[in-house]
């Protein structure tokens, strides 16, 4: 008489081991609502009219602590200015440029937060250890992600454009499910949502990178006059004064 009720217990148990390993891998990303903004003008800018753009200088901090910049990050940079279409071309601060050659140089600013709510994360895991993972698929984890970007246009005649944008977002997980391919989702969705915005407010100056919108500054010529300095004049030598010599004493 118990092998019904047993049987039925161990199906019990069983849903609820799959419930449980099934939903404890689950994760999801939710993104901070994006400001209104109006949308992205399109603007079109002639061949000739075209300027290259080069990237000076991409400083990222985490934290408030400096991080090196990787090339992955700045190929995206510049693959997202690229799609604009306002430049001619764009490339690294390595490349040379000819002397007197029109160009606007890019000067990048990225601040990155990252709090993962360590003392959280820990006594969950703690409670979710003791209840012998029962409580996996109600106990979600969170791990926050945000993004300032800041950047500089320098014209060739010195003028400079500054453009700010910034973003946020929160992956959300369940034990089983932290791995790093989420993390590295959650700030693909934020740099995307910030290098957007950024390309939304360039395109509004777009006669402002065009070439003729501001002639070639001139190397400021110095002059400085001299005078031709005169040659010293020695100093006229004393003339000898004769001395007489004694005439000799006689013996």
């Amino acid at each position: 008489m118990n092998d019904p009720t047993s049987l039925r217990c161990l199906m019990l148990g069983g849903c609820l081991l799959v419930l449980a390993t099934t939903t404890g891998c689950s994760r999801w990303i939710e993104m901070a609502a994006p400001n209104a903004a109006e949308e992205r003008a399109v603007e079109t800018i002639a061949r000739a009219e075209q300027v290259p753009l080069i990237l000076d200088r991409v400083r990222i901090s985490r934290n408030g602590s400096p991080q090196n910049a990787s090339s992955e990050t700045e190929q995206r940079i510049l693959g997202s200015l690229a799609d604009i279409g306002l430049f001619s071309h764009l490339a690294s601060a390595t490349t040379s440029v000819e002397s007197g050659e029109k160009i606007v140089r890019a000067r990048l600013l990225f601040d990155e937060a990252i709090d993962p709510h360590a003392g959280a994360t820990a006594l969950k895991g703690i409670v979710i250890g003791a209840s012998m993972y029962l409580l996996t698929p109600f106990l979600p984890l969170e791990y926050e992600y945000a993004a300032h970007l800041t950047l500089q246009l320098e014209r060739w005649d010195g003028q400079i454009k500054q453009y700010e944008s910034q973003s946020a977002g929160t992956a959300r997980y369940h034990l089983f499910g932290a791995t790093p391919i989420m993390i590295d989702e959650l700030r693909g969705h934020v740099m995307e949502t910030c290098l957007t915005e950024l390309a939304r407010q360039i395109v509004k100056d777009t006669t402002f990178f065009s070439a003729s919108s501001a002639p070639m500054t001139e190397s400021a010529i110095r002059t400085v006059s001299a005078k031709s300095r005169s040659p010293l004049k020695t100093p006229p030598m004393p003339s000898a004064i004769p001395v007489a010599a004694p005439a000799p004493t006689e013996p």
